[in-house]
């Protein structure tokens, strides 16, 4: 990313995170993610990145939670 376009759309943050622009609008006014609302949201593209690394930090744990799980319950070896 250009270091001169710092905040991006919604429609780029979505594509980012690979979801829907509606979900991308719900985490906003969640306030999951931080933005700027002048006519439309704006997103700080660090803002976004954090929030990517935060939640993929997130699904890795769960999934090595789940995968330990099936392992003690002898459903995966």
């Amino acid at each position: 990313m250009p270091p001169q376009k710092r905040e991006i759309t919604t429609q780029e943050a979505a594509d980012f995170l690979n979801v829907s622009r509606p979900y991308l609008v719900k985490l906003l006014e969640q306030g999951k993610i931080p933005y700027i609302k002048v006519d439309t949201h704006q997103i700080r593209f660090e803002d976004l990145k954090n929030y990517k690394e935060l939640r993929d930090a997130e699904r890795g744990h769960f999934l090595d939670q789940l995968t330990q799980e099936s392992q003690d319950m002898g459903f995966y070896r």
